[in-house]
């Protein structure tokens, strides 16, 4: 574990400064979606290719007018793909529409009440986007196997949920995420139930390389200042990591020495 507090993330051979990544969905307008991102100091934005222009429907507004290729890591994603077919054909669209741009976020949900992973279909995607030269990020249930499994294959980082989407549960299996982080060999981001600054602070200190998240930050009643706050939680979780936290214990321990007290 490096304790170097600058040291970057680094997905698929680019470094990053900021561990902080977010979507550009549920805000009110393009303005407010471009302060509150601005705010979060987020250099890799996520962006839903099924409900989001970017270029494929000419006469909307494009995003990518406002959050540029220039100044963001685009990250294509495949939310609202039920399939493994929808959600290939979502990769090849955002692919096609960003000129040849390889990293993408997959999803491929089981239904639509929990927002779960579907993973046999998941890793029946990743195999196919992984041999036809995609850059994974996926999306995941808590499963150190098949997070194992999604590495060996060829996935540039593993996503695995806090909590469900949406949810602002927080971090509900602080164990699994632990058990994820000490075999990974790839990236470990969490992905989806963050609803507060404290949230995200405490998955970044069970050693996770990053969070993504969007709900947290566009449904606060302020979101932009709720994107500062995220951006500062994010590094003071990852600073609490590199540093280590103290043993628990049972009882109080004095903080200051007993010898040499006056009597």
């Amino acid at each position: 574990m490096s304790q170097n507090t600058n040291d970057p993330l680094v997905i698929a051979g680019v470094e990053y400064t900021s561990r902080l990544l977010v979507g550009t969905g549920k805000y009110k307008d393009m303005a407010e979606t471009e302060a509150a991102i601005q705010a979060s100091g987020a250099e890799i934005i996520t962006i839903a290719i099924r409900r989001t222009n970017i270029g494929q429907n000419p006469d909307e507004p494009n995003i990518l007018d406002v959050l540029t290729p220039e100044k963001y890591t685009i990250l294509p994603n495949t939310a609202g793909c039920y399939t493994v077919k929808d959600a290939v054909r979502t990769c090849m669209l955002g692919r096609e529409l960003l000129d040849g741009h390889k990293l993408c976020k997959l999803e491929v949900l089981g239904d639509e009440k929990t927002l779960y992973p579907d993973m046999p279909a998941t890793m029946e995607a990743a195999e196919i986007l992984v041999k036809d030269g995609f850059n994974v990020m996926v999306y995941m249930n808590d499963d150190p196997i098949l997070a194992k499994r999604l590495a060996e294959m060829g996935c540039v980082a593993v996503m695995p949920l806090a909590a469900p989407i949406g949810s602002g549960l927080g971090v509900r299996n602080p164990h699994n995420i632990r058990f994820i982080v000490e075999e990974a060999t790839v990236p470990v981001l969490v992905d989806a139930g963050v609803g507060t600054a404290s949230d995200a602070a405490v998955a970044m200190e069970l050693g996770v390389d990053g969070v993504l998240m969007n709900t947290a930050i566009a449904a606060a009643n302020k979101p932009v200042l709720m994107a500062s706050a995220m951006k500062k939680a994010v590094e003071a979780g990852r600073e609490a990591w590199l540093a280590g936290r103290m043993p628990r214990k049972a009882y109080a321990s004095a903080s200051s020495p007993e010898s040499g007290l006056i009597d």
